[in-house]
């Protein structure tokens, strides 16, 4: 007997998983409370506020962590109006940006 197919992850369930790992370390960054219904567009803007306290910085390595976030943001957006396996490689992709960005900067 065979186990049943499992489908696929949608662009909505990974959003939503990047944004339950991520969201709190990042407004956290930003001194805001972590959102508790963040869409994928409220979540982008909550890196992009986080990449904007980075940027702004005059360290090295939090300078490059805002490096780190733009690149995520990019595929974020990206994977906002992509389908199929590009997005899945666009969020994969923000994913590792979100994990180092966030890494660099301790």
């Amino acid at each position: 007997m065979t186990a049943p197919a499992q489908p696929s992850p949608t662009k909505d369930d990974t959003f939503t998983a990047l944004i339950a790992c991520f969201s709190t370390e990042l407004a956290a960054l930003t001194s805001e409370a972590p959102p508790t219904d963040a869409t994928p567009t409220g979540f982008i803007d909550l890196a992009e506020r986080a990449m904007y306290v980075f940027v702004g910085a005059k360290r090295d390595h939090l300078q490059r962590a805002g490096e780190e976030l733009d690149y995520a943001i990019g595929h974020l957006t990206d994977a906002l109006t992509i389908t199929g396996g590009d997005q899945r490689d666009r969020l994969a992709r923000a994913r590792t940006h979100l994990r180092y960005a966030l890494e660099i900067s301790r």
